[in-house]
């Protein structure tokens, strides 16, 4: 057990999981690229994929409240229990979650606990899931949407998407804190429908519209929330326990009386009185070393394997002179040459670990590249732009019709690698942990992902040094600039690659957000995974356990773990990057929720278009230097209340790439570092794009 601080301080599934989820990448989600003059391959673009503005409301502040029980003051030797099962939610044995009761002591780790889950108390699709790999964390996701459940719990008075301001005054039924700070954490509540529309076990999930911070403690407070009979739904035989200092024969009820006196204070000194309470519970999140850790150490181990000014090797498979003549003079295509920490290069290679912990260099592999040079370089030696594809994609995308007009108009040689651990080849590895429900076999993704983001990494030195020497295509090179561009799953993961990045400065981020926790359930494109991950299960709870274990293996890989770092306080050995952040309202395959998690998170301004004001975010008129926010409107309704998708009229996720006011500005971007409002008359509103 921890003590608590002083308050001084504060598999034969697996053939038709793949067929089907070949199949919904088929459908619904290509790119424009398909519709473009197509040259060569047909693209496909299937694209889902600081600080906190935590400042505590006037009304929690001024709460008048009483927390002098009989527990008395915080006992600074109170200790978490560890348990299987929370009787605070006796329906359902992981809830509420995450939560520090699933948690053990350990002094060793930066945040005094150990991540401690049983198999048999997680969801089985027969057979249990192997904790393992999720209890090496040591503490939760500070993506992580905390969970409970409450009987019938409605949806009447909560803070939802479109009123959180209200989620940081008292009249909020549901509240976070920080525990040692007592700040408020804004956020929007909302009954799980995703599994059922009118479900009778739909968890009730608090979304932080902020991302919490790393080795932190929060504190939950629920009350007044009603059922579907507009009663207000009573507490747990075990929480009123503790609550109202009543006899209980429960163990865990008796071990927590101290800790409880200290959750109870501290939520008493931020303005939220006990006597109400239907639930409270703490968590904390993970430290930034385990979650960041790996990668950096890959990142850096990868790029000292060159003695400066050079680059990886690569090999030149293909060229292609008269492949688009309108606008593309060279296609190239290669394999590079980078240092590997998988104990196989291909899907399901696993992270290789020496005798400290970390990633062990493994040798070199082979992935594959394109670059594409257009006619106005073989005039004047252009700038390099590195392209981030779309879900389960690859980066021949980037052969899409509006891109290499860009190129060819503004002058920018066009190049990638694939996603490793999230690309085409990659569904063979994904859809086991979709048909067997088996979490723990998504390490294998994120994994690979890290590694796809140290290839990144690796092929935009290339491109600075070794492929500017090449005696055939260096002339047309200008390596004193690089620059990124992410559609999508490249938007999402450049939020990764623009933290970490040593070689780019600037970057665009087109239709991102994060964390996946947020966006799937919200994204057409997993309509169809998902139905994959139902079959099996009846309970919309388990459903929600099994994408917040694979959201703590996802911050290893996904913005969750590294945005907060993209402009401010960078990582050690990395420069400052600006970020422009792109979102088409009303995007059928990313929520702008994500977009607007993702903005707080990278601390951008957000440009005002004429559409819309924004939680959070502070507005500028017509231009800003640095990183900035930028919303286009494409004139849909608006976007479903609760954690289903937009599907109405056209889906604008790939029309705003298309527009003319947006390359133009992406092109003054990378340029110059300032954002501009291009649209007439400072609106960016589209609506005769929507088919409404």
């Amino acid at each position: 057990m921890q003590r608590l601080p002083r308050l001084a301080y504060s598999t034969f599934l697996f053939p038709l999981a793949s067929l089907a989820l070949v199949a919904a990448t088929s459908t619904g989600c290509a790119d424009d690229s398909g519709n473009d003059d197509e040259v060569g391959e047909t693209s496909q673009d299937t694209e889902t994929s600081t600080d906190s503005d935590t400042e505590t409301s006037t009304d929690a502040e001024t709460t008048d409240t009483d927390s002098s029980t009989t527990t008395g003051e915080p006992d600074p030797a109170a200790e978490w229990p560890t348990l299987d099962c929370d009787p605070l939610v006796p329906d359902y044995c992981a809830f509420p979650f995450p939560s520090n009761v699933f948690t053990s002591d350990d002094a060793d780790s930066p945040t005094g606990r150990r991540v401690a889950l049983v198999g048999s108390s997680l969801p089985n699709k027969g057979a249990e899931i192997v904790p393992d790999v999720f209890n090496r964390a040591d503490g939760f996701s500070p993506g992580q949407a905390p969970m409970t459940y409450m009987p019938n719990a409605a949806n009447t008075g909560l803070a939802r998407w479109d009123n959180i301001e209200l989620s940081m005054t008292e009249d909020s039924p549901t509240v976070m804190i920080n525990a040692e700070t007592g700040e408020w954490v804004p956020h929007f509540a909302e009954v799980d429908v995703s599994f059922d529309a009118d479900p009778e076990d739909g968890a009730l999930m608090l979304r932080p519209v902020v991302r919490l911070d790393d080795a932190t403690r929060y504190i939950v407070a629920i009350r007044n929330v009603e059922n579907d009979d507009g009663e207000v739904i009573p507490p747990t035989e075990a929480f009123l326990a503790l609550r109202d200092v009543l006899d209980s024969d429960d163990e865990s009820v008796e071990a927590r009386r101290p800790l409880y006196a200290d959750i109870f204070q501290r939520l008493g000194d931020a303005g939220v009185p006990r006597d109400d309470l239907q639930i409270a519970w703490d968590f904390t999140t993970a430290s930034e070393q385990h979650n960041t850790g790996d990668l950096l150490h890959m990142r850096d181990d990868a790029l000292g394997q060159y003695p400066e000014g050079e680059g990886p090797s690569y090999t030149i498979t293909n060229v292609d002179s008269d492949w688009e003549p309108d606008n593309i003079a060279f296609r190239i295509q290669g394999v590079i040459e980078v240092p590997l920490y998988l104990d196989d290069p291909g899907p399901g290679g696993l992270i290789v670990r020496g005798d400290d912990g970390m990633p062990e260099y493994q040798g070199t592999a082979e992935y594959g590249f394109t670059i594409l040079i257009p006619h106005s370089a073989v005039d004047t030696p252009a700038p390099v732009l590195q392209y981030g594809h779309g879900l389960l994609g690859g980066h021949t995308e980037l052969q899409s019709g509006h891109l290499r007009s860009f190129i060819n108009e503004y002058n920018y040689i066009l190049f990638g690698t694939d996603w490793a651990g999230m690309a085409t080849e990659d569904i063979a590895s994904i859809a086991p942990v979709l048909a067997t429900g088996s979490a723990e076999q998504f390490q294998a993704v994120t994994d690979r992902l890290q590694q796809g983001l140290v290839n990144f990494v690796a092929l935009t030195r290339m491109m600075k040094t070794s492929m500017a020497e090449d005696p055939d295509y260096g002339q047309y090179i200008d390596p004193s600039a690089a620059y990124y561009l992410g559609i999508s799953q490249g938007g999402i993961f450049g939020g990764t690659f623009m933290a970490i990045s040593q070689d780019i400065e600037r970057g665009c981020l087109g239709v991102p957000g994060q964390p996946y926790n947020l966006l799937l359930n919200r994204s057409v494109d997993f309509t169809q995974y998902f139905d994959i991950l139902k079959q099996g299960y009846t309970d919309g709870r388990d459903l929600q356990i099994i994408l917040a274990l694979m959201q703590m293996l996802w911050d290893h890989a996904e913005p969750t773990g590294y945005s907060h770092r993209v402009t401010n306080d960078p990582f050690p050995n990395t420069p400052a990057h600006d970020v422009l952040i792109r979102a088409a309202v009303g995007d059928h395959q990313v929520t702008n929720l994500g977009a607007h998690l993702m903005s707080r998170a990278v601390g951008a301004a957000h440009l005002d278009t004429g559409i819309r004001d924004l939680y959070g975010l502070d507005p500028v008129m017509m231009e800003n230097t640095g990183s900035t926010y930028v919303e286009y409107d494409f004139g849909l309704p608006p976007d479903p209340i609760d954690n289903l998708p937009q599907e109405a009229c056209n889906d604008p996720h790939g029309e705003l790439r298309k527009l003319e006011e947006a390359r133009l500005q992406l092109d003054t971007f990378f340029q110059t570092g300032v954002v501009t409002n291009t649209c007439t008359d400072g609106v960016c509103s589209f609506p005769e794009l929507s088919g409404c």
